[in-house]
């Protein structure tokens, strides 16, 4: 063989050695050599063993090489040469040194050195080839015998002669050697067939186990998902009627002491289902059954909805609750609204939870402008902590307190040096154009807490963990949020990771890829959060006394998305210096502002008798030809604050751009227009869409049935209630005398599934039968229906498995409600069906 690479060729033949000895060598290419190549070939197309011609071996004896071919399948005596060349899975070959092979069967034969014996390949009898023997022989020969030789190769012919001499030969010691040779080779050769089938047998077997194997993880898969069904329909079934009956009663006369006990008791129950909601999630986030929606949503809206649901808790703790959102981030974003809130509500209800003083802040900015997702760096210092008790084992620091509240953050990046970086570098780029549809959202959640202790810090995103087990007595929880939360986040393609110090505060922080959605594409039936907020106020101008940047900042941000320019001083002398121009003091706007926004810490109870009279003597002297509206902006209850100062109008915080609006309407005394969207009836409301329209409720559960109904009619509908989709399908004939169905999905003899295919077959009948009849009679029918008949079917499930809700729409449902009933969600279900103004 040549120690060279082989030719570009059509086929290759490489050697697998089995040999241990051999076994270093690497990529021996047997098609390479012209009789190798050409044995090859031979043996593949005939089927039998073959042999090349002699040569020499490095023992420097003459010996061939047998080569047998291996096929996949047994193939019969007469197969073609082309049947052959298809079914062939390799060869199998080995060389043979021939005058040992001959000496050793002699002296098995002759058992003495009589026999001389000389073989020849006479393959091309014009010119023999001697392999074994010798051309001058020693003594007088007596008369030869010639015999045929057969190696199995019908293409090489081969003779042999044997001569008897008086003087006997030598004996060679190969005599002796061959047959052991021989016998090592079959022996080879046969280990070499076992251990071949052997492994074939092997990676059957293999094969066998991982079917079976894939076939058992397949319905494992299948018997959890059933299961998470079944646990959530028994589970939330008896909790519906539970939060039913207690909302029924809440709605008739009680006195305050049973309102009240029936309030906690729907708040408990509320709570257990929030609580069955989150081990679900994480029972199917582990089962790999959780999927994310795409749909368009208003991310700011989104914000302001989770704000409003910690606004009472932080005016009670008295405690700073903010949001910022970057103005370069797209205005609608398309992903799963629901979860992205559940990651935020989940991180805001702790830092609420944790937070007795100081500030919770939430920001959200492109990842591509923002240096908060990077790693954390905490510089130690040695000032306060944030005024908590028991501070001997805190970690000091020495980062600037130039904050939302004034007290220190966890994370040392997040103070008024960074966030005015950062809002510069916004806004001196170009607006936000990008030729990905992706959006990378960076959302931190800052708090000025109790923090979480060192040793804890590890086990933080850990299932059913606290910090130690007296956190869960004191401030109660499961400790299972941060887990969902942190899974939600990486089925985002995100991260979340956190920074925290002991009684200083803790900084949360989480990445999400989103995609961007033009406003313009979001058709008006697509369930999209829009909150438009009024345009009375564009145009306007305010003032805002505040002495800390980062709070003032986001108070512009939500004057901004009404439209209002603002300017910031830092005290109540630098914002009268402004409005009458003196001591060097000057607006940057031109036009004058109409009000006076100032924070509680720069106001006092002596102030406001001056503030107004110094007002009014600057507009007696012409230097404001209007006397602005002055706004308080607190963070506490201000029901007492109103009467004891002399303002216009009191805000109580936290902001939100409505809240906002609905304030400054009144202290303006702008009248409010009503958006076109509510401008119609009231099917803006869940009572205006089920006012005298006829439902039918099919339920097996009588207390189910009682919820149903009395929510139902609790809104001006008519309701029907049957126990089984046998008696749904006698009542749903026909021409309908019904707007709408609830069917529950898991009853007995007849499921809602079932019964839904029956409808579903039964009216595609009938408007077959209102098509042929339109054909026929399309000028003289009157009676005959315009349009198509097809009753709505919404599934009542307290399943919350998404394989439940696939099964829905596949069996003909359009929509489903989940127990128990929230208004909210009934009235997103109902409104395409049942409002006149929605496109169907």
């Amino acid at each position: 063989m040549r120690h060279e690479p082989s030719p570009v060729q059509d086929e290759y033949a490489p050697v697998i050695y089995s040999q241990e000895t051999v076994s270093y060598i690497e990529g021996l290419d047997m098609m390479s050599g012209e009789e190798d190549r050409e044995n090859i070939l031979r043996s593949r197309a005939s089927g039998k063993a073959v042999l090349t011609r002699p040569f020499r071996l490095m023992s420097d004896h003459l010996g061939v090489v047998l080569t047998f071919p291996v096929y996949l399948d047994d193939l019969t005596a007469d197969a073609k040469e082309e049947d052959r060349v298809a079914a062939t899975a390799g060869y199998l070959g080995g060389a043979f040194d021939v005058e040992s092979l001959v000496e050793n069967l002699l002296r098995q034969l002759a058992g003495n050195q009589e026999l001389v014996v000389n073989v020849y390949d006479v393959t091309n009898n014009s010119n023999p080839l001697l392999m074994y023997g010798s051309e001058v022989p020693l003594g007088n020969p007596s008369p030869s015998h010639i015999c045929m030789l057969d190696f199995g190769d019908p293409f090489r012919k081969h003779h042999m002669i044997c001569s008897r001499y008086r003087n006997k030969p030598h004996v060679p010691w190969s005599a002796i050697t061959t047959p052991s040779g021989g016998f090592v080779i079959c022996m080879l050769v046969g280990y070499i067939i076992y251990a071949a089938w052997s492994r074939y047998d092997n990676v059957k077997e293999d094969c066998r186990k991982m079917e079976e194997l894939k076939k058992r993880a397949e319905a494992a898969d299948v018997a959890k998902s059933q299961f998470l069904a079944t646990v959530s329909h028994e589970i939330r079934t008896p909790m519906n009627g539970v939060l039913g009956m207690l909302d029924m009663l809440l709605d008739t006369d009680l006195k305050p002491t049973q309102r009240d006990y029936a309030q906690t008791a729907q708040f408990c129950g509320k709570a257990l289902i929030s609580l069955i909601n989150e081990v679900l999630d994480r029972a199917k986030i582990e089962a790999g059954k959780l999927d994310l929606e795409s749909v368009p949503f208003d991310l700011r809206s989104i914000l302001d909805d989770i704000i409003s649901l910690f606004s009472s808790k932080s005016r009670e703790k008295g405690i700073e609750l903010a949001v910022y959102v970057s103005e370069r981030v797209p205005e609608i974003l398309l992903g799963d609204p629901g979860r992205f809130r559940q990651i935020i509500t989940n991180l805001v209800g702790n830092s609420i939870k944790f937070t007795e003083r100081g500030h919770i802040f939430v920001q959200v900015h492109l990842a591509d402008h923002s240096n908060l997702a990077t790693e954390a760096k905490v510089e130690p210092v040695a000032n306060g902590m944030n005024g908590h008790k028991n501070e001997t084992t805190a970690v000091a620091t020495s980062v600037s307190r130039n904050t939302l509240s004034g007290f220190e953050a966890a994370d040392s990046r997040n103070n008024w040096e960074n966030f005015k970086l950062l809002l510069s570098y916004e806004k001196n780029e170009m607006p936000y154009e990008s030729v990905s549809d992706k959006v990378t959202l960076v959302v931190s959640v800052e708090d000025t807490g109790i923090g979480i202790p060192l040793d804890a810090q590890g086990k933080v995103f850990t299932p059913f963990m606290q910090a130690d087990s007296s956190t869960s007595r004191t401030y109660g929880g499961t400790g299972i949020g941060l887990s969902i939360s942190k899974c939600l986040v990486e089925i985002m393609g995100g991260q979340i990771n956190f920074v925290s110090r002991p009684h200083v505060g803790s900084t949360f922080t989480f990445t999400a890829v989103l995609q961007r959605c033009d406003k313009s594409a979001v058709s008006d039936n697509e369930p999209v959060m829009l909150h438009p907020l009024p345009s009375s106020f564009k145009g306007l101008s305010a003032l805002l006394v505040d002495r800390r940047p980062v709070r003032a900042t986001v108070t512009k941000y939500h004057l901004q998305r009404l439209g209002i320019t603002s300017e910031v001083v830092a005290t109540i002398e630098l914002a009268l210096g402004a409005l009458s121009g003196r001591n060097g003091h000057s607006l940057a706007s031109t036009k004058l502002p109409c009000m006076l926004l100032i924070e509680s810490d720069s106001w006092s109870s002596k102030m406001d008798v001056s503030l107004r009279s110094r007002l009014l003597e600057m507009k007696q002297n012409g230097q404001t030809p209007v006397l602005p509206k002055i706004i308080l902006l607190v963070a506490a209850e201000s029901d007492k604050l109103k009467g004891n100062y002399a303002v216009d109008s009191v805000i109580t915080k936290p902001l939100k751009a409505s809240t906002l609006a609905a304030c400054l309407f009144q202290a303006l005394g702008i009248t409010q227009t009503q958006p076109s969207h509510e401008k119609r009836d009231s099917s803006g409301s869940l009572r205006g869409l089920l006012l005298g329209k006829n439902i039918l409720v099919v339920d097996d559960n009588k207390v189910n049935l009682r919820v149903a109904a009395g929510t139902l009619k609790k809104f001006g509908a008519k309701v029907e209630c049957v126990k089984s989709g046998k008696d749904a399908l006698a009542l749903l004939q026909i021409p309908y005398k019904f707007d709408l169905c609830l069917m529950d999905i898991q009853m007995p003899e007849m499921d809602g599934f079932e019964a839904t295919r029956h409808i579903r077959a039964m009216e595609a009948k009938a408007n077959e039968q209102a098509d042929a009849s339109n054909n026929s009679h399309s000028e003289t029918d009157c009676t005959t229906r315009a349009g198509k008949w097809h009753l709505p079917v919404l599934a009542m499930t307290a399943d919350v498995i998404q394989a439940t809700h696939e099964e829905c729409t596949k069996c003909g449902m359009d929509g489903y409600v989940t127990k128990p009933f929230e208004e909210k969600q009934l009235f997103q279900a109902v409104q395409k069906f049942l409002d006149p103004g929605m496109p169907s």
